[in-house]
C-alpha cells in the first residue's frame, strides 16, 4: 500500500503527544517534591505549578507549552499607573530617590537598604506571611525627572521599571508615573495567588501613590484608625 503525505504525521503525532504527556507528569511530579522540601513561598508556588503540570499530563489536555501558558508561567506582568501631586518635580524626585523612604507609604515593602548610588536591597511583602528579597540596580538617574531599574540575577521575583516626575498642565504640580514590569514567583499562578491574599501589584501601586500624594502634600498619611503617619 502506497502511503499518502498525511501518513507518517498522523503517525508521529501521537508518539509526541504521549512523550510530552509523561514529561508533563514526570517534570510535574519533580516540581511538587522541589517545593514540598524548600518550604518557602517560591517552593509553595513551585509545587501548585507542578500540580497542573501533573494534572495536564494525567488528563491529556494539553501539551508542555500549553500548560504553561494557561498557568502564564514565564510571562511578565506590567503594571502601569500615574498620580498628580501639588509639588514641584525636584522635591517629589529627592524624596523618591532616597529609596530607605519608600516604605514610609509602600506597605507591602518591609525594607529597602541602600548600598551605593547604584546598588540597593529591597525586601517586601509576600502572600502566606512570607517575604521576598532582590538587589536592585539603577539603570538610568536623571535629576527631578527619571529614575529606572532593575533587580539583578537571583531576585526573588525579577522585575524592572521607570518613576518618571513631569510637570502638570496647568501649573497642577507634578505627573508622577510609574512602569513596573516583573515575573511572580510561579508565573501567572503566582500572580492570581497573589492577588487572592491581596497583594496584587497594580492594586498595590495604586495605592502607594494615594498614599505618597498625601505624605508630599500633607505632609502626614491618614490612616483607617483615625491616626497619621509623619513624614521621615
Amino acid at each position: 500500500m502506497t502511503l499518502t503525505s498525511g501518513d507518517p504525521v498522523n503517525k508521529t503525532q501521537p508518539e509526541a503527544s504521549e512523550v510530552e504527556r509523561w514529561a508533563s507528569l514526570i517534570g510535574g511530579g519533580a516540581m511538587v517534591l522541589m517545593g514540598l522540601r524548600e518550604g518557602s513561598l517560591r517552593g509553595v508556588l513551585m509545587a501548585l505549578a507542578g500540580g497542573g503540570l501533573l494534572y495536564q499530563g494525567a488528563t491529556k489536555q494539553s501539551t508542555i507549552q500549553q500548560a504553561q501558558e494557561v498557568a502564564g508561567i514565564n510571562k511578565p506582568i506590567k503594571v502601569e499607573k500615574t498620580v498628580t501631586i501639588n509639588k514641584p518635580a525636584d522635591e517629589l524626585y529627592r524624596f523618591w530617590h532616597n529609596f530607605e523612604n519608600l516604605p514610609t507609604f509602600m506597605k507591602h515593602l518591609k525594607f529597602v537598604k541602600v548600598y551605593n548610588e547604584k546598588r540597593s536591597h529591597w525586601i517586601a511583602n509576600a502572600p502566606l506571611g512570607q517575604s521576598v528579597e532582590w538587589d536592585a540596580d539603577i539603570l538610568e538617574d536623571r535629576e527631578n525627572q527619571f529614575i529606572s531599574w532593575a533587580s539583578v540575577p537571583g531576585a526573588d521575583v525579577d522585575n524592572s521599571g521607570f518613576v518618571r516626575f513631569k510637570k502638570a498642565p496647568g501649573e497642577r504640580g507634578t505627573e508622577v508615573k510609574v512602569v513596573m514590569e516583573y515575573n511572580p514567583p510561579g508565573g501567572g499562578l503566582g500572580a492570581a495567588i497573589a492577588k487572592l491574599f491581596g497583594e496584587e501589584p497594580e492594586q498595590q501601586i495604586g495605592d502607594d501613590l494615594r498614599r505618597f500624594k498625601m505624605l508630599m502634600e500633607a505632609g502626614e498619611i491618614a490612616t483607617t484608625e483615625g491616626q497619621a503617619r509623619g513624614k521621615s
